[in-house]
């Protein structure tokens, strides 16, 4: 008498949202490359995913569009901050909603110390200042671990306005806004920077590496003839989703402590 394997019930099917939140955890880790493109089991030989047949996968028909290629570099013609404000809000950007207020920057741009950050949300927009909802009570309480505080710091964000949707910069968008980060940098002279969040850190780092990969390791970023050592960590928002993160958290933020002592 032979038994009938038992009948296998189909996999889960996540809604828009949980794939959505699933795609980000799995971006905010790092995780930036896929292993295949094909199905296949990793518990039979060759142990390996198989190479996808010719003409295999999505139609073309159904296939997403390849990203645009950056935008050619904006002349910034800004010679102080306050030109960098006003010259910032009579340009167009492709982030920029329509009527989104400007949120520049908070904190001592005098303080030697620069935090970059990806965008600001809904409390910044409301607030007008870069990290003033959750995300930027966790970096203050972050910054005081080490005895500094907005006094002591200058914080600003890749993009100016808060993206719709309260997303992340695009590759795209983020190439388009660099040249005002860039001179941003430039007019503040940090002796230090604190990149927080994979968005700022790739942009300024040119890399399409994620954070987990780039995080705890300095690195010399160049704006305009000159090199500003730069830390890239874990930004706020992903610590609230993520709080056993903050473990190399603080490893980042000893390591950044460390080396400001010595500028």
């Amino acid at each position: 008498m032979t038994s009938n394997p038992p009948s296998q019930s189909p996999p889960p099917t996540l809604s828009p949202a949980a794939a959505a939140a699933a795609l980000r955890w799995l971006v905010d880790s790092g995780a930036d490359v896929l292993t295949g493109s094909g199905g296949g089991s990793w518990l039979q030989p060759p142990y390996r995913m198989p190479d996808p047949k010719p003409g295999a996968g999505t139609p073309a028909a159904d296939r997403a569009p390849p990203p645009p290629p950056p935008p050619p570099a904006t002349a910034v013609q800004a010679r102080t901050l306050a030109d960098l404000r006003s010259e910032a809000e009579a340009r167009t950007f492709a982030v920029r909603r329509p009527d989104a207020p400007l949120v520049f920057a908070d904190g001592n741009p005098e303080s030697g110390v620069m935090i970059v950050g990806e965008a600001p949300g809904g409390e910044e927009e409301r607030q007008g200042r870069p990290f003033a909802g959750p995300a930027g009570q966790l970096l203050d309480k972050m910054l005081a671990a080490i005895e500094l505080d907005r006094s002591r710091v200058y914080i600003t964000n890749l993009s100016l306005w808060r993206p719709a949707a309260n997303r992340v910069p695009n590759a795209a968008e983020a190439a388009e806004l660099l040249p005002f980060l860039h001179r941003h940098i430039a007019l503040v002279r940090p002796r230090l920077m604190l990149l927080v969040g994979g968005t700022s850190a790739k942009a300024l780092m040119k890399t399409p590496s994620g954070i987990m990969r780039l995080r705890g390791r300095w690195h010399d970023i160049e704006v305009e003839g000159h090199s500003y050592p730069a830390l890239p960590t874990f930004h706020p928002a992903y610590l609230l989703r993520e709080p056993a993160q903050k473990r190399l958290a603080w490893q980042d933020l000893l390591a950044f402590r460390s080396r400001l002592r010595t500028v």
